[in-house]
């Protein structure tokens, strides 16, 4: 048994296999990601959000951010950096203490400036652990998240 043991390790070894994984602080909300695309976007200065299973409800704070994306990305021999631009939407994640991997109902509110509601929706949400680090290094969250369009319709992921 100790041989197989002694093998297994040399073959991991000479394999790469045995490569330690290098795991940052790097952490994750627990909660709702909420992402808006243009142009309804534009039209929005306030969201809110109630997320409610098992009989409760929490209405955390969510805050919207204008949306970045990487757009031109250059590479200086193994270091590469990307420059980010406005993509034209807007995101937000509000922290959700206790959001359980199961199915909740999570209602989103949008308004304008003049506090006039734009979208009043109630979508199921079926949040997911996330690997910030990849899987090796431990999951996180979970997280569930809302893409609104353009025109106001809602999908989960």
């Amino acid at each position: 048994m100790h041989r197989l043991a002694v093998i297994v390790v040399l073959a991991a070894l000479l394999t790469g296999c045995a490569q330690e994984r290098i795991c940052t602080a790097m952490g994750a909300v627990t909660g709702i990601v909420v992402t808006l695309q243009p142009p309804l976007a534009a039209s929005v200065s306030r969201a809110e959000l109630e997320v409610c299973w098992d009989g409760r409800c929490q209405r955390p704070k969510l805050e919207l951010f204008p949306a970045q994306a990487a757009a031109q990305q250059t590479c200086a021999g193994s270091a590469c950096s990307a420059k980010s631009t406005p993509t034209g939407g807007k995101q937000g994640i509000s922290e959700v203490p206790g959001l359980p991997k199961r199915p909740v109902q999570v209602t989103l509110a949008l308004y304008d400036e003049a506090s006039t509601k734009l979208l009043d929706v109630t979508v199921k949400v079926t949040p997911k652990g996330v690997y910030p680090n990849g899987p090796e290094c431990g999951e996180l969250g979970p997280q569930g998240k809302l893409m609104v369009d353009g025109i106001g319709k809602v999908t989960s992921h």
